[in-house]
């Protein structure tokens, strides 16, 4: 099972950037703007499902397993996957906030496909966050 591991720090609140992260159905707009460009819940699911559509026209649903407030830590499965556990963790670092996000997958051969995607996704979170154009 491949494991990918991308962190990334981010000069903002960990308060806002966790309040963002955790409101998953609005990844579009308070997380990662211009990365994911439509966020919508799914109805008629037994876990919180979210559809999300990237910039690059992909959609995936993500069944969301765990938000943890104490921790800011999400927890989400990519539906489409064989297996995929990706984890969001928000902690506090000097001068701003330390964003860690790892996933595990199967198929072991999309990790060359998912791993830059995380990549990009930090990158975007960092540049709304910073109020750096991208």
């Amino acid at each position: 099972m491949a494991s990918i591991h991308h962190d990334i720090f981010i000069a903002a609140s960990p308060e806002a950037v966790w309040r963002a992260a955790r409101t998953v159905d609005r990844l579009h707009d308070l997380l990662v703007p211009g990365f994911v460009v439509a966020t919508e819940m799914v109805k008629g699911e037994s876990a919180p499902v979210r559809r999300v559509t990237f910039a690059s026209g992909q959609v995936v649903d993500e069944a969301i397993v765990s938000v943890d407030d104490a921790r800011r830590r999400l927890v989400w499965t990519v539906r489409q996957l064989e297996h995929h556990n990706g984890v969001l963790t928000v902690e506090e670092a000097e001068g701003g906030v330390r964003v860690r996000w790892t996933a595990d997958l199967l198929p072991d051969a999309l990790a060359g496909t998912v791993s830059p995607m995380m990549a990009q996704g930090l990158a975007a979170m960092k540049a709304h966050f910073e109020g750096v154009a991208t």
